[in-house]
């Protein structure tokens, strides 16, 4: 009876011991999730009292001699030291800008699209030197890969332009938007002349992620939107983050109105906002920060995905300048910033990240003037190398003008 109890307790043992070990990772799993969540509230902290004075007197100079009007955030080593909203969302109605004030992104969209088709390219449902052809038969053009999507070097023709000369050809409803699945059916039906053969030098062009964000659509079985929400959004708590689509909604529910140069000049919305994967994506400074923290951490992709989307892939321009996958690049001897603007419709914005230091600054503005290109003083204070190519000579020699 003894050694019945004996080995009964040893089993006991065993198993209690085994339980233990086995439930050990899920404990640590659930322990990194809340610690992802608390850093992410934490990261968002901000005390204005505390605000950079010399940031916010750059950005009031800013202002007030060169016209920004918009939405500003800077952060090092994951704490937010200025943010502020200056200017109005709405000039017409005298609406003011909010610290949470949605924007349309524009090709700051382009960083989402790339990251989404990484995320399907780790989970082994899409290639690299996939053709577009296997996705859409009756594309027009042949030898188009993923890859050289990612870096626009496909050679194609920008859709912008050629749908909007179609349309108003045709005189077909300019209000309506139209999807990405009827954009490459136009394409496939009246095969417009590429600009130059594929892969042959890099040409920054729309067309490039407007057929990535149709391929997701393809590769997903999702729409674009859906895909980005359920993968990107919602899982970073990215709450102010959703991409409209005019081909989705009748008017974009946000209240930011974009001004071409003047006050005088508000843009309205028309079909040509219902493509999405170039731009579509609307969010704040603060959601662009979670995906910043989150890109750093790799939650999203692993990183040698992340290494290989940041590494340059074209050929250098003004000494420090390149494209990976859905970033621009600057890097010199000592420093590597990963970037993108964005420009369209009366937005135009400039995200950038240092990874060699963890420095964040986003500017999101609703006034396409040339505020943006006065920059050298905010990224001095910041602590970021200047990253204006006019800044550099050709053969990458920093030089002291300004435009």
């Amino acid at each position: 009876m003894n050694n019945f109890l004996h080995r009964l307790l040893f089993v006991s043992a065993c198993f209690i011991f085994i339980q233990g070990c086995s439930s050990e990772p899920d404990k640590k799993r659930k322990e990194r999730t809340l610690t992802d969540e608390q850093l992410d509230s934490i990261a968002l902290v901000y005390d204005p009292k505390k605000a950079d004075k010399k940031i916010d007197d750059i950005m009031m100079r800013l202002h007030q001699k060169s016209g920004f009007n918009g939405n500003v955030l800077v952060a090092k080593d994951g704490k937010i030291i200025y943010e502020k909203a200056i200017g109005w969302a709405d000039y017409l109605h005298r609406d003011s800008l909010k610290i949470n004030s949605v924007f349309e992104l524009a090709s700051i969209t382009k960083t989402f699209t790339s990251t989404a088709v990484m995320m399907l390219v780790e989970s082994g449902k899409l290639r690299l030197d996939q053709d577009v052809k296997e996705f859409f038969p009756d594309f027009p053009y042949d030898g188009i890969t993923v890859k050289l999507l990612l870096t626009h070097r496909s050679g194609m023709m920008n859709y912008v332009y050629f749908i909007d000369d179609l349309w108003k050809s045709q005189k077909k409803n300019e209000r309506m938007g139209i999807t990405n699945m009827e954009v490459m059916k136009q394409i496939a039906e009246h095969k417009p002349n590429p600009y130059m053969k594929p892969d042959r030098k890099f040409h920054y062009n729309n067309s490039n992620y407007m057929v990535l964000g149709a391929i997701i659509e393809k590769v997903s079985g999702q729409r674009y939107s859906v895909f980005m929400a359920e993968n990107i959004f919602k899982p970073l708590g990215m709450k102010q983050t959703a991409v409209y689509s005019k081909a989705e909604y009748e008017k974009i529910p946000v209240d930011v109105v974009g001004h071409d140069r003047t006050w005088r000049r508000s843009v309205a919305q028309n079909f040509l906002d219902g493509p999405v994967g170039d731009k579509g994506i609307y969010s704040t400074i603060h959601d662009l920060y979670l995906f910043d923290r989150a890109m750093r951490k790799g939650r999203l992709v692993d990183d040698s995905t992340l290494d290989s989307m940041y590494a340059p892939h074209n050929e250098m321009q003004k000494g420090h300048f390149n494209y990976g996958y859905g970033w621009r690049t600057f890097t010199d001897a000592k420093h590597k910033v990963v970037y993108h603007t964005g420009w369209w419709h009366g937005f135009r914005h400039i995200y950038l990240r240092q990874l060699d230091k963890d420095v964040t600054i986003i500017l999101l503005t609703n006034l396409t003037n040339g505020s943006l290109l006065k920059l050298d003083e905010l990224f001095n204070a910041a602590g970021m190398p200047v990253v204006r190519r006019s800044a550099y000579s050709g053969s990458g020699q920093a030089s002291d003008e300004e435009d």
